[in-house]
């Protein structure tokens, strides 16, 4: 498998898409045809997102298709060169695969090669589960269990920042409560301006870096340009 999964899509200040295009154009090479997946917005919004998304690869030499406008969404995962999955809502994007049944197209196809995008909620859902999200559930998907394409979590959009005179819990607290009721699982907290490339057996961390936090452990910071184990083993 090839993977290519981002905290997000845009830093403040910057343009649409502006601190990934160097990776995402790389990651492209040789492809034509994007399936690009709009379910994280709402409905109404899927072809404004469409048309935000499609001048980007449009530059790298790609196509967009929509998915969201194939008549039968599964044959058209069939016809592209990778996947693409935008960010927006966890849940929302969940449900949507499951309606859709791409859920299972997807995940078959890119688990036989077809190289795979994701960024914020589409980075999420390439986890075994969107526990890690950030999102409010808007919506009730079938199942938190998702495309399962690395065999850790991903908490996107990683912050130690705190709200002055604010109650709720850290980011940190957050993450340790989940590894309290799943002590197996490896949570890499991925900041705002970082990526994963994973690609067969090998992972490499590019940008800002990110926390990786294992029960019993003191989380470890990882800055960007490390070379990592795939499923984030630390022996």
């Amino acid at each position: 498998m090839e993977l290519l999964l981002l905290s997000n899509s845009t830093l403040p200040g910057e343009a649409f898409f502006h601190w990934p295009r160097a990776y995402v154009s790389t990651f492209l090479q040789g492809k034509k045809r994007v399936g690009f997946v709009p379910f994280a917005l709402h409905e109404g919004q899927h072809d404004t997102y469409l048309d935000k998304v499609a001048p980007i690869f449009a530059e790298m030499g790609c196509e967009t298709i929509g998915l969201h406008n194939a008549r039968d969404p599964q044959k058209a995962v069939d016809a592209v060169d990778v996947i693409a999955v935008g960010g927006g809502n966890s849940f929302l994007l969940l449900r949507s695969l499951y309606r859709s049944g791409l859920i299972r197209a997807i995940g078959d196809r890119v688990k036989n090669g077809l190289p795979y995008m994701g960024w914020s909620a589409g980075a999420n859902v390439a986890c075994p589960t969107i526990m890690t999200t950030n999102d409010m559930p808007i919506v009730e998907p079938p199942s938190f269990k998702a495309l399962h394409l690395v065999p850790f979590q991903i908490n996107p959009h990683y912050t130690e920042a705190t709200i002055p005179d604010h109650g709720g819990e850290s980011r940190d607290q957050r993450i340790q409560e989940y590894l309290a009721q799943h002590p197996k699982i490896v949570v890499a907290g991925l900041r705002e301006g970082a990526l994963l490339h994973v690609s067969q057996a090998r992972m490499e961390l590019h940008g800002k870096g990110m926390k990786v936090f294992r029960s019993g452990q003191e989380p470890a910071e990882i800055p960007g340009g490390t070379t990592l184990r795939r499923d984030l083993s630390d022996s």
